[in-house]
């Protein structure tokens, strides 16, 4: 296969191949370019097919039904680290799900749950289900998403997950997984997909047809342990993780005497460990480079954009953006994230004295939860009600419980700094207190993140009077009763009514400030009765929801209480 582009070819970019060289290739794809060594590969090399399995995975047939985000139902009902036969037997009706994801390398992308109670007795009854190979459901694979918008990645997932259609996966008959997503993540498979699957359509028959040649165990093994336990230690970091236990700010090895100190040793590590993880898959593309005599087209060399771990801003935002620009964006959400955990352990989902979940079953409450933390140095809030306001008018206020939080977490006399710290983070200039930011954040921000980060199935809902903003307040889903809406009527929409009526009349004077503030108090307390007719209906009717619903179903009982999604 030559290139014919030269001074004396009148027709650039002419290449001349033969018809025997294209046949080498699995499906005789058209692709010009491939020089001959390539084609060398697939004549002579053994290929996915030969060593093990690529198979589809699971098609509900209605998802909406049947799938949810693994953190909308109660943690008890999800099974982990089961093999098919006890998965059955257990009566555990939700289990990980593989749906594909983003572009992310060696480990992560598993945030969805299965309806399989009962080896998926309800899913068969419907008869519109798609179920191949379901004797390799529950079994260690490697997998990729069937469709991508860029190039394929390649992520290794242990037992106890069940494959869905978006995520084929390849499973091992000879041992070789370990070489199997090393050679899959290392850049001569995306040589070898750029023509075999030219549409980004990545199918399980394209991949039955990848060359693979087996590297000295050894090689493989080490770099396998090493970027699956970096890109694990990094997708764990966060709280949408099935295995997250802690915030990195609030581990022992980064915490520092002040939350800003913390930051800069933990933004160390990571870039640390994002130069490490860039100096293994370089390491490996040479590995693989050398293996299939490719020395002379490509070269090992893995840009930073291209180390699929979240702390790396280069990977985590898209664009063209400066090294200053990424740093600011990484410290902003780093932050959030602090936030949000703190808001975690204000409603009792997390704790500062337990890793991992603590109240996250349907209906828990604190009685539930002193029993797991008989000591608790931060305590959650006691009716699953945070009320979000202008001003601190309740003693569980979100910005009281969030000072609280850091006095805890940094100590009281480090309190004045880590708020600065932290109003800085969030776009504050100094033109406002640390405080007016972060609770600005809360009335403003805080909801729209809490959506994203849970990919718009929040777990802390948001109950608002409207474009006002007069009355909101956090509840989150898995501890709400019958009973919460009555509460929150009672002891915050009608009190904080009273005390602004109260706040209005004192304000003597009817001209200028003075009689623009009676007018803008006024306009709240209408919007307090207004609200207060829909949550009277509401609390009246005793809204029982069940958390196996998902959040789609049962948010929309409150349909008029709570934001719009």
């Amino acid at each position: 296969m030559t290139n014919n582009n030269s001074s004396t070819n009148p027709i650039p970019n002419f290449y001349r191949a033969s018809a025997t060289d294209f046949k080498k290739i699995p499906g005789s794809s058209i692709a010009y370019w491939v020089s001959e060594r390539v084609a060398q590969i697939f004549l002579n090399t053994q290929k996915f097919e030969d060593i093990g399995k690529t198979r589809r995975g699971l098609q509900t047939g209605d998802s909406e039904r049947f799938i949810r985000k693994w953190f909308e139902i109660e943690a008890n009902n999800i099974g982990d680290s089961l093999d098919k036969e006890s998965a059955k037997t257990s009566g555990i009706k939700w289990f990980l799900f593989n749906s594909g994801g983003s572009y992310r390398k060696w480990y992560g992308n598993i945030e969805d749950v299965v309806n399989w109670k009962n080896d998926g007795q309800e899913i068969k009854a419907t008869g519109k289900a798609i179920i191949p190979s379901e004797n390799l459901y529950f079994k260690e694979a490697i997998t990729w998403p069937k469709v991508s918008s860029g190039k394929c990645s390649f992520r290794w997932f242990t037992d106890g997950i069940i494959p869905g259609d978006a995520g084929p996966c390849f499973y091992d008959d000879s041992k070789l997984l370990k070489t199997v997503l090393c050679f899959a993540n290392s850049k001569i498979s995306l040589v070898f997909l750029s023509f075999l699957s030219p549409t980004l359509n990545f199918e399980v028959g394209v991949m039955a047809k990848m060359p693979i040649i087996e590297i000295e165990s050894t090689k493989t093994k080490s770099l396998f342990q090493n970027c699956v336990s970096s890109a694990k230690s990094d997708w764990d970091s966060y709280e949408t993780s099935w295995d997250f236990t802690t915030l990195p700010l609030l581990q022992p090895e980064y915490r520092q005497p002040t939350l800003r100190e913390t930051y800069t040793k933990l933004r160390a590590h990571w870039k640390e460990m994002t130069l490490e993880m860039q100096r293994l898959e370089e390491e490996n593309n040479r590995i693989f480079i050398e293996a299939y005599g490719l020395q002379d087209e490509l070269t090992p060399d893995v840009p930073l954009a291209e180390i699929t771990l979240t702390c790396n801003p280069h990977y985590r935002y898209n664009g063209d953006k400066s090294a200053e620009e990424l740093e600011a964006l990484l410290l902003t959400d780093t932050v959030k994230e602090f936030i949000s955990y703190a808001v975690g352990c204000m409603f009792g989902r997390y704790s500062l004295d337990k890793p991992g979940l603590v109240l996250a079953n349907q209906g828990e409450k604190i009685g539930d939860y002193l029993k797991q933390v008989t000591e608790p140095s931060f305590m959650p809030d006691a009716d699953n009600i945070i009320p979000i306001l202008e001003d601190e008018y309740f003693e569980d206020d979100i910005v009281d419980r969030f000072k609280e939080f850091l006095n805890v977490t940094f100590g009281k006399e480090k309190l004045s700094e880590n708020l600065d710290f932290i109003g800085e983070a969030l776009g504050g200039n100094g033109k406002k207190s640390s405080e007016s930011v972060i609770r600005e954040y809360f009335l403003k921000s805080f909801y729209k993140d809490h959506l994203k980060m849970y990919k718009k199935r929040p777990i802390y809902w948001l109950f608002t009077s409207g474009k006002g903003r007069a009355f909101n307040a956090l509840v989150y889903m898995h501890r709400y009763n019958r009973e919460t809406l009555a509460k929150m009527r009672t002891d915050y929409l009608l009190e904080l009514e009273g005390k602004l009526d109260a706040k209005k009349e004192m304000i003597k004077s009817d001209i200028g400030k003075d009689a623009q503030e009676k007018v803008r108090l006024k306009k709240m307390i209408e919007e307090l009765m207004a609200y207060d007719e829909v949550l009277k209906g509401k609390a009246d009717a005793y809204i029982e929801i069940d958390l196996d619903d998902g959040v789609v179903a049962n948010y929309a009982k409150f349909e008029g209480l709570v934001e719009k999604i």
